[in-house]
């Protein structure tokens, strides 16, 4: 389920960089946002939810690494992050935009979390030296569930769906009956009927 090699550190087209970005925060892996990441990034967040907190706006490859990898691996384990579009088809892509699924443990809890919401990506440079310049994350829904949740939830449904690149249809389609994911599943759902991006 990680990402091939051949996208680490080879080939960067926005693809490779938003699946280097996936692979450092899901494995605790600091060190690759370097590879994903330009110098000067910036990070926007905007949190629609009281379960979770985050800065409202990050400058910089190490703070963005701090913020997205080293405190959020402090905090929680088992991470599953979801693109829910088509990857990016061009390597020449200047903006790409899509919905996403988190799903996570709590370390301190065992608690289940289930977030999901939006990113919206822009990448410079070309060839080597691209990199993401810029990226926009809103977190429409973090729903907590209960420890004994972990293994309907990680091991009957995340673990189960296409890594890194699913659609919301499929994610909807798979997920299991908990009632507690009923605001996330409502994001996603309209957000397919939207045609999300």
């Amino acid at each position: 389920m990680n990402a091939p090699a051949s996208t680490f550190p080879g080939s960067l087209d926005p693809q490779a960089l938003i699946r280097t970005y996936i692979r450092a925060k899901d494995e605790n892996r600091p060190h690759l946002m370097a590879h994903a990441f330009a110098a000067d990034a910036t990070l926007e967040m905007t949190v629609k939810s009281e379960a979770i907190t985050f800065p409202a706006r990050s400058e910089g490859l190490a703070t963005i690494s701090d913020v997205l990898v080293r405190r959020f691996g402090q905090s929680y384990d088992n991470v599953y992050t979801f693109c829910l579009a088509e990857a990016p088809p061009a390597a020449d892509a200047q903006r790409y935009g899509c919905d996403w699924l988190v799903g996570m443990t709590d370390k301190a809890s065992g608690g289940v979390r289930v977030g999901c919401g939006s990113y919206a990506w822009e990448f410079s440079g070309q060839d080597g030296a691209r990199r993401v310049q810029a990226l926009t994350i809103v977190i429409e829904a973090m729903e907590v569930l209960p420890a004994d949740a972990a293994q309907q939830v990680l091991d009957g449904w995340l673990a189960r769906l296409p890594y890194p690149w699913s659609t919301a249809s499929h994610v909807c389609a798979q997920a299991p009956a908990v009632a507690q994911l009923a605001p996330a599943l409502a994001y996603l759902r309209s957000s397919a009927a939207q045609g999300s991006r």
